[in-house]
């Protein structure tokens, strides 16, 4: 069995881009690497692992090791191929000649062929490694941009945030006894919190605009706590997350209460607004708490 650890980079996307391809058979290793000067990050995923197998014997059994979602499951989930046409059929013939398995993995968890991979890409293009994790809103000269995301494909995505709004016990006694002079607090924050996740790219610089599929927003009153906890749902198929409209979601229908409530409660905070999970994307699934 030949294990094949493959990885891509890109600084730009578009531009200067390097792959590798981490072989490893018997107890023994073949590291294998280059770059091109325009290219993007997902031209540099299919690629290692086309290089990868070609330097394989025909008819061998290899598994290949990749934490690109978008090669994996192009391969063994039917995903559309709308871009990179060369590449995806000099990948189809390298794996006709050969029995392949394909193994997704979360990219620096801790793998090491994927981490040997993931620093030797970046090496052909002199990045330092895991470059592909740092601050990508910034330019190669530390200016602000919104991220190209025109070469990924469109992944079913979900982020679920969470917060609170703390009140004295009477306040929230009003709350759920409907009696708040301002009116139906609970409903007034929900569907609050539904309008400003629709309009996430207006406030937060350099977000894409995102069809949102759906958004939930639920607000728990808790005595015990002497709280409204906050949980927002933002689910989408897109080329990038929702994890900022979710986030934004807890964070409006929070202020929404505390607007609502201030006139009665002058001590009344909002407090920990966070992401909890996300799911979809290159990263896979994340669950924070």
């Amino acid at each position: 069995m030949i294990h094949i650890y493959t990885d891509g980079s890109c600084l730009g996307n578009p531009g200067p881009g390097g792959w590798a391809a981490i072989i490893k058979e018997n107890g023994g290793k073949k590291r294998l690497g280059g770059r091109e000067d325009d290219t993007t990050n997902n031209r540099m995923e299919i690629l290692a692992v086309i290089k990868g197998l070609q330097a394989t014997p025909s008819h061998s059994e290899v598994t290949v090791f990749s934490d690109s979602q978008y090669v994996v499951n192009t391969m063994t989930k039917g995903w559309k191929r709308k871009a990179n046409q060369d590449l995806w059929a000099a990948l189809d013939t390298a794996v006709k000649e050969r029995r392949v398995t394909w193994k997704w993995v979360r990219g620096h968890a801790g793998n090491p062929g994927n981490e040997e991979a993931d620093a030797l890409a970046n090496q052909q293009i002199g990045a330092p490694p895991e470059s592909k994790e740092t601050l990508p809103h910034l330019d190669q000269q530390g200016h602000a941009r919104m991220v190209d995301v025109g070469g990924k494909e469109p992944t079913a995505r979900e982020a679920v945030a969470m917060g609170s709004v703390h009140m004295k016990p009477e306040t929230l006694r009003l709350i759920t006894q409907g009696q708040v002079q301002k009116g139906d607090v609970l409903s007034v924050a929900r569907v609050a919190g539904v309008m400003a996740a629709k309009r996430t790219s207006e406030l937060i610089p350099l977000c894409h605009p995102i069809p949102l599929d759906q958004v939930t927003v639920d607000l728990e009153p808790n005595a015990a706590a002497r709280a409204v906890h906050i949980t927002a749902t933002a689910r989408t198929t897109a080329k990038t997350g929702v994890e900022m409209e979710a986030m934004t979601a807890v964070a409006v229908a929070a202020l929404t209460v505390y607007d609502m409530c201030k006139s009665v409660d002058r001590g009344i905070r909002v407090e920990a607004i966070r992401l909890v999970s996300k799911r979809g994307g290159k990263s896979g699934d994340i669950v924070l708490e």
